[in-house]
């Protein structure tokens, strides 16, 4: 009487495409780790731009309406601050007499950090 052998494991067919299935599963997780990093980067810069915009801004905002930093006349205004550039435009209004538009711009010296822009427009009595 033959035994037949019970012993069945896997092939080394089975075990070769089983690794190759783990090893795509591995990379596709590995490049969401990439994009997540890189995404992280990106918000962060994006947040410490806009804090550098606002509190300039509010830093401008306090000046008295005379101030040499929002004279017209001498534009660009600009100050770095770590790896930012903080640029300002004053410009006064002429149809609304007694107001100045400040536009701020920061843009950051790494070259994936994208520039913040904003604005306001402050009386003379504000």
């Amino acid at each position: 009487m033959k035994k037949k052998n019970e012993n069945q494991g896997y092939t080394l067919i089975e075990v070769l495409i089983a690794m190759a299935i783990f090893a795509v599963g591995f990379l596709a997780l590995a490049s969401l780790q990439i994009k997540s990093i890189s995404q992280n980067a990106s918000s962060r810069m994006h947040s410490e731009a806009t804090t550098m915009a606002v509190e300039s801004l509010e830093r401008l905002i306090s000046l008295p309406y005379s101030h040499t930093e929002l004279d017209q006349g001498n534009n660009p205004h600009r100050m770095t601050a770590g790896g930012y550039t903080i640029e300002w435009n004053v410009q006064d209004d002429v149809p609304i007499t007694a107001t100045k538009t400040i536009v701020i711009k920061v843009a950051g010296a790494n070259p994936y950090a994208k520039p913040i822009t904003i604005s306001f427009v402050k009386g003379q009595n504000s």
